[in-house]
C-alpha cells in the first residue's frame, strides 16, 4: 500500500484466479485447525505454584496439566488490571511482577523492582494501584494514568499487611493485618493511615458487600468470618464457619459468596444479605485457599494448598468432581471465561 499526496490509500488491484479444489480444501482443513488451537490455548486455567516459582496451565475441558511457566519466587496472587490485555502475576520474594496473555498464559513482559508484593489490586477509579507488601510490614502505593504505574508513597505498617480490598469510590483501600489481629484503612488521597481496629485471630481475606456496607473478613486463626460496618469501625456480627476461613469467591447469584476454611478443608456459602452461612461444601482436600467461578456457574474452581492439587466442585451437587495435581502449594488461580466479579471486590 502507498499513500497518495491527499494521505489517502493507493490500493493495487490483484489479478483474479480459481484456486483448484484441492487447495481450497487444504486451505480450510489449516484454517480450522488454528482456529481449534485458539480456541483450546483460550481456555486455559492458571494456577500459581507458589513454593515452586512456577505457574501451570491447565485444559479446562480436560482437566489435564498442559504446560507450565517459570516465575520469580512465591507467586502468591494474580489479577487482571482494568485493560483486561494481560494477568499480572505478583512475585513476592523476587520484587517484581509478570505480565502474561490472560487466555493462554504466554508471557508477555516483566516489571522489575516492586517490592514484596504479596497482594496487589487496582481501586475502582483507576487511579491507584496497591500492594500489601507482607514480608516488608508495608502498603506502597502507586499512583496509576491507565499505562504505567509510579510510586507514590511507602507507607509502614505492622504487622503482616495480607490481603486488600477498596471502597467503591475508589477513596479508600482496607488491609488486613495478619499478626496483629487487626483491620486498617488508609485513604489514599493523602496517603496516610486513617484508623485501625481490632478484628481477632489472624485475619485474611476481605469481601465487601453491595453499597459498600459491610467488610467481610475471613478470621484464618479463627473459625468466622467478621462482619464489619468499617464506618463505625466495629465487628457487628461473625458468622460461624469452619476453622481457618481465609478467602472468598462471589457466586454472582446476588445473593451468596464462597468462604473457604483452610483447617477444616471445607467451604462454606454465605449469604451477604441475611449475613448467615447456608451450607457447607465437605469432603475438600486439604488446604482450600483461592478460587474461581465459571461463566455458566456451574463449577467452582479451588487450589488446595496443603495438598497440590486443584480441585473441581459442581455447585449443582456441591461435590467435588475431579482433583488435578500441580505444583507445591498452589495459591492464586485465574481463568478467562469466568463469572464476573462483584465490585468494588477484587479481581
Amino acid at each position: 500500500m502507498l499513500m497518495t499526496a491527499r494521505n489517502r490509500p493507493m490500493m493495487f488491484a490483484m489479478p483474479s484466479f480459481r484456486l483448484p479444489p484441492f487447495f481450497v480444501a487444504t486451505w480450510l482443513a489449516c484454517v480450522l485447525a488454528m482456529s481449534s488451537a485458539a480456541a483450546s490455548a483460550a481456555d486455559r486455567v492458571i494456577v500459581l505454584d507458589s513454593a515452586e516459582a512456577q505457574l501451570s496451565l491447565i485444559d479446562q475441558a480436560t482437566h489435564q496439566v498442559v504446560g507450565t511457566l517459570p516465575t520469580g519466587k512465591a507467586p502468591h496472587h494474580l489479577m487482571i488490571p482494568p485493560d483486561h490485555d494481560s494477568l499480572i502475576i505478583a512475585n513476592s520474594v523476587s520484587n517484581s511482577l509478570m505480565f502474561i496473555d490472560p487466555h493462554t498464559g504466554q508471557l508477555q513482559r516483566r516489571m522489575e523492582g516492586v517490592e514484596d508484593p504479596y497482594q496487589l489490586g487496582f481501586s475502582p477509579d483507576r487511579r491507584w494501584f496497591v500492594t500489601a507488601a507482607l514480608r516488608l510490614n508495608r502498603v506502597d502505593i502507586y499512583r496509576f494514568d491507565g499505562n504505567t504505574i509510579t510510586l507514590a508513597k511507602r507507607i509502614p505498617i505492622a504487622k503482616t499487611p495480607s490481603h486488600l480490598n477498596f471502597s467503591s469510590d475508589g477513596k479508600w483501600v482496607f488491609v488486613t493485618l495478619q499478626d496483629s489481629g487487626e483491620l486498617a484503612a488508609i485513604d489514599l488521597a493523602t496517603q496516610t493511615i486513617a484508623w485501625r481496629m481490632p478484628v481477632g485471630n489472624a485475619p485474611a481475606g476481605l469481601w465487601m458487600t453491595p453499597g459498600d456496607r459491610y467488610l467481610l473478613v475471613g478470621m484464618t486463626g479463627e473459625d468466622d468470618v467478621a462482619v464489619v460496618d468499617w464506618r463505625a469501625q466495629r465487628v457487628v456480627k461473625r458468622i460461624p464457619t469452619g476453622r481457618g476461613a481465609h478467602n472468598f469467591r462471589s457466586l454472582d447469584d446476588g445473593r451468596h459468596v464462597a468462604a473457604s476454611n483452610r483447617v477444616s478443608n471445607t467451604i462454606s456459602i454465605i449469604d451477604y444479605v441475611d449475613l448467615t452461612r447456608t451450607r457447607d461444601i465437605t469432603g475438600l482436600l486439604p488446604g482450600p485457599d483461592d478460587m474461581e467461578l465459571t461463566a455458566d456457574k456451574r463449577f467452582l474452581w479451588v487450589t488446595f494448598r496443603f495438598a497440590r492439587h486443584v480441585g473441581v466442585i459442581d455447585m449443582s451437587t456441591y461435590a467435588l468432581v475431579d482433583t488435578i495435581r500441580v505444583g507445591r502449594s498452589p495459591h492464586g488461580i485465574y481463568f478467562s471465561n469466568r463469572a464476573p466479579v462483584l465490585g468494588p471486590n477484587a479481581d
